[in-house]
């Protein structure tokens, strides 16, 4: 059994005490990010804070679920799952992780470092997560153990057969839940054929097997497409070093060939409504529609739009008419989930079976007139005093800051985009918001899904 002193976590845990007091003082200056590219091909950004003796990583890939099969849907999120089930023996038989561990002794090793690891996939990204002290002694050890599961996990068939029956039993379990089938059919029909619009089922994780998880790790692991985000007690020397050894172990290739294109999310060109019968107390009610990219140029009057109509709690337009004045929904609320491609766009509430015609009616009426006169001065300067009297709650743990960074680095934002942040939505004017949710929403071509709601 790998072990080392107990020391290391105690520290991790003193460290975090800390944390939000020295995080909460970044939103009140300014930013820098440091942003350069490496020999190979990867994507560098830094942020350095020197207060606290600890760095965080994120490492992204574009090996997200809008590339998995339809048949095997989840393939991605069950690789990155995966890779800490078990690592072969490191090749070159150095380093202090080079023998071949299983998943009890990677459990181990990274409690014994005080620090964390882990892979997840999202409907863009493959992505790779480390936490870890700066002191060198226990980020060189750390940032082995995360190269070596990264390049060389084993994907034991065994485990993937056990882990196979348990994440079924979960989905099983899921679809007897009325949210989970609401959002699953709405995302059918917001989606279309589109990977954004996959779910994985019992059926789809049958199709997939061990070598599968092999295969598509073998083609994910691209060193020249990597955008890596480094924040934390560093130089820019120190992170380009730490780069360059999480990803030594990844596989060369000589060039950067671009990845298959992904098809766009087609644009709705009818009215869909769908009425799904479950016995439930509670009617789920959704309406929507494919909403906009990340990257376009009307964010921020979207941004500040959304959170007018329904995206900012009590004080939005879709709370004032259906839970305030008719008593409908004790929560209504929409929000938009741009991405690479067109993320949906949602209004989402429950009711009372016998009330959800009505609920939705109110609904629809509220986004109808939203969308034809855009908001109110009135409504406008609230949602952005809201807006930027919190965005210090965006970036008030190295986590939210890794966050961001991140997203900077993935949606190729400019590096002042946190810095400029608040003076972006306060030049949001009213004629902004209108024209921007005119051109993104059409109330008429929205997707509507019911469910559990009493006959008429």
């Amino acid at each position: 059994m790998l072990s080392l002193p107990a020391a290391p976590v105690l520290r991790l845990r003193s460290v975090l005490v800390g944390a939000s007091l020295c995080c909460a003082a970044w939103a009140q200056a300014a930013l820098p990010i440091a942003h350069w590219t490496q020999a190979s091909g990867a994507r560098v950004y830094l942020v350095e804070t020197h207060a606290l003796p600890m760095v965080d990583v994120q490492i992204d890939l574009d090996a997200g679920s809008r590339r998995d099969p339809a048949a095997q849907a989840g393939l991605a999120s069950v690789m990155a799952g995966q890779m800490a089930s078990g690592l072969r023996a490191d090749p070159s038989g150095k380093g202090p992780y080079a023998q071949a561990l299983d998943e009890n002794q990677i459990g181990e090793a990274w409690a014994d470092l005080g620090a964390s690891f882990g892979g997840s996939a999202s409907g863009d990204r493959l992505s790779f997560s480390l936490r870890s002290l700066s002191y060198p002694d226990l980020l060189s050890k750390a940032v082995a153990l995360a190269a070596r599961q990264m390049a060389h996990p084993a994907f034991p068939e065994m485990v993937w057969v056990r882990d196979r029956e348990k994440l079924s039993a979960s989905l099983r379990e899921s679809l007897t839940q009325p949210g989970t089938v609401a959002q699953n059919r709405f995302a059918q029909a917001v989606y279309g054929p589109h990977p954004y619009g996959y779910r994985a089922t019992p059926e789809s994780l049958s199709r997939i097997t061990a070598q599968d998880l092999r295969a598509l790790h073998g083609k994910a692991l691209r060193v020249c497409q990597a955008s890596v985000s480094v924040v934390g007690d560093m130089t820019r020397a120190q992170a380009d070093d730490l780069v360059k050894r999480l990803l030594a172990l990844w596989p060369s290739e000589s060039g950067c060939q671009p990845s298959p294109a992904v098809p766009e999310v087609a644009a709705l060109t009818q009215a869909q409504d769908l009425t799904v019968p479950f016995d439930s107390a509670q009617a789920q009610v959704l309406m929507g529609q494919p909403g906009y990219k990340r990257n376009d140029p009307d964010f921020f009057p979207l941004l500040v739009g959304n959170h007018i109509l329904g995206g900012g709690g009590f004080v939005s337009r879709l709370t004032e008419q259906v839970r305030e004045k008719r008593g409908l929904s004790y929560s209504v609320y929409s929000y938009f989930s741009p991405g690479l491609h067109a993320g949906a766009f949602t209004v989402g509430l429950q009711t009372r079976p016998d009330q959800a015609a009505q609920a939705l009616q109110v609904a629809k009426d509220v986004v109808q007139t939203f969308v034809r006169e855009g908001p109110t001065e009135a409504e406008l300067k609230a949602a952005q005093s809201n807006l930027i009297g919190g965005f210090a709650l965006r970036i008030d743990s190295n986590r939210k800051l890794l966050d961001n960074v991140a997203n900077i680095a993935w949606n190729r934002l400019p590096l002042n985009y946190l810095d400029t942040w608040t003076q972006q939505v306060e030049r949001v004017t009213a004629a902004d918001v209108r024209r921007a949710m005119a051109r993104v929403l059409q109330p008429e071509r929205m997707v509507t899904v019911v469910l559990g709601a009493s006959a008429p």
